[in-house]
């Protein structure tokens, strides 16, 4: 039986950037996967959805080309060669990881993992037999799973979840999209700006009902500039098949709405994967699904570990990696500061793009902190009107000590542009010595330093 120092179940963001931590730090490593290597966010979700939007964004920009004093010709989207390409990227970065491994005399262990033992994991191969290996810690990094409403279950034809919306053999006419998280808002204007007529049903009173509410309401704006019907407050009723297609009834706030679909997409959210791994034989401790863990991640059996999407964390890839190492660290001994869950980016791909970190207004409000506002258009930018895009905003959010506590960004490159953000909370920056700091110009990040002058009442500079 082959002895490992560290063996991490699952190779997603969290699973592979902790393996590689551990192996720079001399541990002997194991990572166990039952699938693709990457785990979901490499092959099915971060990566090749971006890969999608980039070709509806490159369609979108060739057609407003005319604006810019460019002459094209007629133009449409190729959406088979569209996919194809998101399967290349996908499988492209998937290898990368392949090859880190490799790198870093990681052992792959493909198959599904079972905890048998504190110190035990069982690998089931598709083809071969099955064996065990020895370890002296273990990780449960094993990721989860698109979630399936009563009635709204994923067939993968008629009704299907965001591995079938990435690869779709033709482009549908008409799709109803169940929910506007960031999966649901990305997949429904990808598919928009390739054509299809796209409604969208969300339960809550808004779009991305978790971003700031001003966010929400400019992303609406731009959804339906895409044509885009959007029905908040709203259900689906119900589902009955005609032929190829699927006539639905929505219940909304103005009463019934009933239309014909080629496919609906459920994006209602995640599952975690944490059935059939061992927890109930070595009782791990579980709360509502999800693994209860330390701030090192520590479950309550000592040498096991549990990062991503399996604990009560953001699910987030880089939430994940930044948990992954922090518990290799810990393991190691090198007494890792733990992750300050206050200043977690989270971005939506969406045109435009949306990024955001720490507390939205809302939030500020309920816990009663008193706080101002900056706030700047991209509209007042050089910049943003050059480029021809200059629809969005920069809105960050002061405490009564001008602390950063909330960044809120709708705009061309706001997920690049957030972490000059996520810095400045981490490092207790204030709203004065955002201003103070002299951003290159003309470039959109101006407007961050523009709406912290806008926080404090200074001169704005165009």
């Amino acid at each position: 039986m082959e002895k490992f120092d560290i063996t991490i179940i699952g190779s997603g963001p969290g699973g592979y950037v902790a393996a590689i931590r551990a192996s720079q730090l001399g541990l002997k490593t194991a990572v166990v996967e039952r699938a693709e290597v990457g785990g979901v966010c490499l092959n099915w979700g971060c990566i090749p959805t971006k890969a999608l939007l980039k070709s509806s964004h490159v369609l979108s920009e060739i057609k407003s080309a005319a604006k810019f004093g460019v002459k094209i010709g007629q133009v449409e989207p190729d959406f088979k060669k569209i996919i194809q390409r998101s399967r290349t990227v996908a499988s492209q970065v998937s290898k990368g990881v392949e090859f880190l491994f490799k790198k870093n005399n990681i052992t792959l262990l493909q198959g599904q993992g079972i905890i048998k033992d504190k110190n035990i994991v069982q690998i089931t191969p598709d083809n071969g037999q099955i064996y065990t290996v020895q370890t002296n810690y273990i990780i449960i990094a094993t990721g989860a799973r698109a979630r399936q409403l009563p009635g709204l279950e994923i067939d993968g034809k008629r009704i299907i979840g965001y591995r079938q919306a990435m690869t779709l053999e033709t482009l549908p006419e008409q799709m109803l999209v169940v929910g506007s998280g960031a999966i649901g808002v990305e997949l429904a204007s990808f598919y928009a700006l390739l054509g299809t007529k796209i409604t969208i049903v969300e339960l809550l009173p808004r779009v991305v009902p978790t971003e700031d509410e001003e966010v929400s309401a400019e992303l609406a704006k731009h959804l339906k500039r895409q044509k885009i019907k959007i029905y908040t407050s709203s259900t689906l009723k119900s589902t009955a098949p005609e032929g190829d297609k699927i006539n639905v009834i929505i219940d909304t706030p103005d009463g019934e709405k009933q239309l014909t679909v080629d496919k609906i997409f459920s994006a209602v959210g995640i599952t975690p994967n944490t059935e059939n791994i061992g927890l109930e034989t070595i009782g791990i401790k579980t709360e509502k699904g999800r693994i209860i863990v330390d701030q090192y991640y520590k479950t309550n059996v000592g040498n096991i570990f549990a990062i991503g999407d399996v604990i009560n964390t953001p699910a987030l890839a880089h939430v994940a990696s930044a948990e992954g190492i922090t518990a290799i660290e810990y393991i190691a001994g090198l007494n890792p500061q733990p992750i300050n869950y206050n200043a977690i980016p989270a971005g939506i791909f969406t045109q435009p793009e949306i990024a955001s970190v720490g507390l939205r207004e809302y939030q500020v409000k309920e816990k009663g902190i008193n706080y101002h506002i900056g706030k700047f258009p991209y509209s007042a930018l050089g910049k943003s009107t050059a480029i021809g895009n200059r629809d969005g905003f920069v809105k960050l959010i002061f405490d009564e000590k001008d602390q950063l506590i909330g960044a809120h960004i709708i705009g061309e490159n706001a997920t690049d542009m957030i972490a000059e953000l996520v810095v400045s909370m981490n490092a207790g920056v204030t709203g004065k010595q955002i201003l103070k700091s002299v951003h290159p110009h003309p470039t959109l990040s101006e407007a961050i330093m523009e709406a912290a002058a806008a926080a404090h009442n200074e001169a704005i500079h165009l």
